[in-house]
């Protein structure tokens, strides 16, 4: 942990200085100065684009009743390439707008759902109208199936739910 803050804190931003002083010296200071500044505009201007398109992704898998997995992953990863973008550097700048590109963003997201993957057990129990567009849905134990009915009752204008659930045979 303390080699990747290091990594964070130290030595990437030790070598966006010299990478921007190496490019003023080739060219001038007003080139590096307007380089930050341009990289700055583009990327938000882009990350806005991006981030409204991505809004809407998010909406339409949502009316569709679909869990918006890649959409919410997209989203996160324009956020991130705004704050590389943000920052000023040569290199924060070319890993920023390698997220604002939809295919490399989707080359990284395959990367990150693998890497979520790889970590957690994603189970989907009941017959809910959500669908994950990633995640494997494994059948589940018949130990884990609960046999349940609601019933559902209008009192005083108010909604009242009663569940009943069976209870487990012996044989099971």
């Amino acid at each position: 942990m303390a080699v990747r803050l290091f990594l964070l804190f130290v030595v990437i931003p030790i070598t966006e200085l010299f990478l921007l002083f190496e490019f003023a010296s080739r060219t001038s200071a007003g080139w590096a100065i307007a380089l930050v500044v341009l990289t700055g505009l583009v990327g938000y201007w882009l990350a806005q684009s991006q981030g409204l398109r991505t809004y809407r992704r998010i909406q339409s898998d949502l009316l569709a009743g679909k869990i918006p997995t890649d959409a919410l992953l997209d989203g996160m990863m324009i956020f991130l390439a705004g704050a590389f973008l943000l920052t000023p550097g040569i290199l924060t700048d070319l890993v920023g707008f390698s997220l604002l590109i939809p295919v490399s963003r989707s080359y990284y997201r395959r990367i990150v759902l693998g890497w979520v993957k790889s970590r957690f057990t994603w189970r989907q129990m009941g017959g809910g109208s959500f669908h994950s567009s990633f995640f494997s849905q494994d059948a589940p134990d018949s130990s884990e199936i609960v046999d349940a009915e609601v019933d559902q009752t209008t009192v005083d204008g108010k909604i009242v739910q009663h569940l009943e659930q069976d209870e487990p045979d012996a044989s099971d």
